[in-house]
């Protein structure tokens, strides 16, 4: 199984939901753990260490991307200069691999210094990502990160901060038998098949999976603090804090 989580911003964290995911992943021990972006609230020094000091502590390896909270926003200079240098001190690469057991993830950083919130990816970094995708085992589960998603419900948020290229991408990656897509960035738990949305022509599901925040106090839309869970038959678990017994609960609603 893969652990996504996503929107940590640390600097607004729970510990309460931190122990809740230290006991999950020493119950299930999940192959990796997979963060869609928002790793800090503000791009402060102390948050991006204390969100390396979290990861680390689970002894789990483990993908993360950028989100627009990873990079500075009232420090203009440092914004447009440069923007990523704190999350590159800590985390590396921009833009990773990762391969598992059952699962081959690729990374993108969909963040741009100019904009604040709206997701871009460029027509190279879809080329990388289908040759990526294209050399993967086929019979690994395919899915690439990043932290804006391709699709929202009209009246949930617009897609004013949907990738322009997102169609263009699709028919790309969905060549290589891509399975999905893992998001965050609206704290909201959903799952489309962007292969009907798009109405792409593919005779497989392309799925847009949303994560909500996994730690974070800065709760949307009434949901309590969740995570997701894919499995490596495909079926894809959410799981949501349950305040009284301090835990992560299985949601009865599972998603294939």
């Amino acid at each position: 199984m893969l652990l996504h989580l996503s929107d940590l911003h640390f600097g607004t964290e729970r510990q309460d939901c931190i122990q809740a995911i230290h006991a999950f992943c020493k119950l299930h021990r999940p192959e990796a753990i997979i963060v869609s972006g928002d790793l800090t609230q503000r791009a402060r020094f102390m948050q991006f260490y204390a969100c390396r000091q979290f990861l680390d502590s689970l002894s789990i390896p483990y993908l993360v991307v950028p989100g627009n909270h990873d990079i500075p926003l009232y420090h203009v200079w440092n914004r447009f200069f440069s923007p990523f240098v704190r999350y590159q001190a800590f985390f590396g690469r921009l833009e990773t691999t990762l391969e598992t057991e059952n699962f081959y993830v690729v990374g993108m950083n969909s963040i741009r210094r100019r904009y604040h919130t709206r997701g871009h990816i460029s027509l190279e970094q879809i080329h990388e990502t289908y040759e990526k995708l294209k050399q993967a085992p086929s019979n690994k589960t395919k899915l690439v990160v990043f932290h804006q998603p391709f699709y929202t419900f009209p009246n949930d948020h617009g897609d004013k901060d949907c990738p322009v290229l997102a169609k263009i991408a699709l028919e790309r990656w969905g060549e290589t038998g891509l399975f999905g897509l893992l998001h965050g960035h609206l704290h909201k738990v959903a799952v489309h098949d962007l292969n009907q949305i798009f109405q792409l022509g593919f005779d497989h599901p392309i799925l847009d999976i949303h994560a909500g925040t996994a730690i974070s106090n800065r709760l949307r839309f009434g949901f309590s603090n969740s995570f997701n869970v894919i499995l490596k038959d495909g079926s894809i678990e959410h799981y949501w804090f349950d305040e009284d017994q301090k835990t992560f609960v299985k949601s009865e609603n599972t998603d294939k």
